[in-house]
């Protein structure tokens, strides 16, 4: 069994050594050889690595630490419950990176409708406003292209952002289409529009972030929650006790181990539950 294991987290170990190589070396390479000629040779050096980068994600450390636990606790089952963990942690992962990039898209927003407001302030026309304050800002997405069309060419726009609030956390948009759409068939000032939307945009942000920092008390406990086991386990094996060897090797080990995880798991969505009621709410 000790063998076994043994063999199971080498070749873990092994494959997220090679993956971390490739990784180096096609970063070397890239310094060694810039310049034109180093981008031809290298043209497809980059798929390379983003293919690395991509399977080299942090959620595979949870694999390395299995492994570890498995040749310390002589036995497989650890490293089959971390290849379980590897989809979990990464889709946790993906969710927040998803969090970061819509909040990244809200501020992007507000920025774009104070910037647009400005632009008409300095006596510019809506499209040329909106060309010159949407270059890059980030907040229309896949959309920006067919946005800059519209207000270039005289197209229409407020569909144009309404088809970019789809993008998450691009809403804000939809209310820069209205005062687009208001602008122009009723002729009210589309500066004063936006610039009313961006305080608002701005107001609901700070009410969110406020919001995030009460939760972030809760966050943690629920955190310090979940590592309270592997704390036990630190503590028992301190005193002098074998709680690896009692948990994977004996029938009431194995036993609580199931039970605990179940109950650890079901207790950690439910207060992860109850924090995000908190922000939706």
């Amino acid at each position: 069994m000790t063998a076994l294991v043994l063999t199971a987290a080498l070749c873990a170990g092994t494959a997220l050594w090679m993956l971390a190589v490739r990784e180096r070396a096609l970063r070397r390479g890239r310094v060694l050889f810039t310049g034109a000629a180093g981008d031809s040779v290298f043209a497809w050096g980059g798929s390379l690595r983003e293919r690395a980068r991509d399977r080299l994600r942090p959620e595979w450390l949870c694999l390395a630490a299995a492994g570890a636990v498995a040749v310390l606790g002589g036995s497989v089952l650890p490293l089959l419950m971390g290849a379980v963990a590897v989809p979990l942690v990464g889709r946790r992962l993906r969710a927040v990176a998803a969090s970061r990039d819509r909040l990244a898209r809200t501020d992007a927003v507000i920025v774009l409708c104070g910037a647009v407001a400005a632009e008409l302030r300095a006596g510019k026309q809506p499209g040329e406003a909106l060309l010159a304050a949407g270059r890059g800002s980030g907040a229309l997405g896949t959309a920006e292209a067919a946005v800059r069309a519209a207000a270039r060419f005289g197209g229409d726009v407020p569909e144009a952002l309404r088809r970019a609030a789809q993008e998450p956390g691009a809403g804000g948009l939809l209310g820069a289409a209205a005062c687009w759409r208001v602008s122009v068939d009723g002729g009210a000032g589309l500066a004063a529009g936006l610039e009313g939307l961006e305080g608002s945009l701005r107001a609901e942000r700070d009410q969110r972030a406020g919001l995030r920092a009460e939760l972030a008390g809760a966050r943690a406990t629920v955190l310090i929650l979940a590592l309270l086991p592997a704390g036990g386990l630190l503590l028992g094996t301190a005193l002098g006790a074998d709680p690896l060897w009692t948990l994977l090797h004996t029938p009431a080990g194995l036993c609580c181990l199931l039970a605990g995880g179940a109950l650890e798991g079901a207790g950690f969505f439910w207060a992860g539950r109850i924090v995000r009621a908190g922000e939706d709410a």
